[in-house]
């Protein structure tokens, strides 16, 4: 949501539940999004994003646009029904989409290799004539250059792309989940040191493109307007009772 250019103030606030949120508070951590951006928001069933990018595909197909749906998903998911019926339109119909799979290793609690037999989720797009790419997901720049690609090939009417980006996360799955039980703390070693934030940037020090004062200023930047936003959400009002019946959508 931040790469697309949603500001923190309306994302903090619409964590905090409050009017002046994204979603006027009714979305939370899992629906912030901003059409007018572009964002449209994730998905709370697992995979579900993916045909839905499909569909916003067809979309900006009909209209002659040359904007490209991307959906983000985990390993996991790749394993639903949505990830090969949103696949299978998308490419048969040469749809402008890019779908990115972070592979992070679980599927929750569950490690990948007790829930599929290959060992590269790019594999599956052979089965539906498009590329796949695995790319280190750790290194900025290569997933940059990938995804270029892949949306260059999406808004040239070629269709589809499927990327596997290798990634770790460093944290459980949730909030009370410390991740010893099914080994995900033993990666989690192996894996943080190679943390992008840190190691990207000691490859602009090294390049010569951004040097430590800069590198510290933008930090300085960024912490101060996390912590304006927070306040900025504390201090929001609370949704109007009125509204509970408002923005509810059904479809028949």
């Amino acid at each position: 949501m931040i790469a697309k250019g949603l500001h923190y103030n309306g994302m903090f606030a619409e964590l905090y539940a409050r009017a002046t949120g994204y979603c006027k508070g009714k979305g939370g951590s899992m629906h912030i999004a901003d059409q007018d951006l572009g964002a449209l928001g994730a998905n709370g069933i697992v995979g579900g994003g993916i045909p839905i990018a499909a569909g916003a595909a067809l979309g900006l197909q009909l209209q002659g646009q040359k904007h490209v749906a991307v959906s983000f998903f985990g390993d996991g998911a790749s394993n639903e029904g949505a990830f090969h019926e949103g696949i299978n339109i998308a490419s048969t119909w040469k749809l402008p989409a890019v779908f990115v799979c972070e592979n992070n290793g679980f599927a929750e609690s569950t490690p990948r290799a007790t829930h599929q037999a290959i060992q590269d989720i790019a594999d599956r797009a052979k089965a539906y004539g498009i590329p796949g790419i695995v790319v280190d997901g750790m290194d900025p720049q290569a997933v940059y250059e990938v995804a270029g690609e892949a949306i260059a090939r999406a808004r040239k009417g070629r269709g589809p792309t499927l990327i596997e980006a290798k990634t770790m996360r460093f944290l459980g799955h949730y909030v009370g989940d410390p991740g010893t039980a099914y080994g995900h703390d033993k990666e989690v070693g192996k894996w943080i040191k190679r943390d992008p934030l840190i190691t990207f940037a000691e490859d602009l020090k090294k390049k010569k493109w951004l040097n430590i004062k800069r590198i510290d200023a933008i930090y300085a930047k960024v912490n101060k307007e996390m912590e304006e936003a927070i306040e900025f959400a504390r201090k929001s009002p609370e949704p109007d009772l009125d509204d509970a019946m408002t923005d509810i959508y059904a479809t028949v």
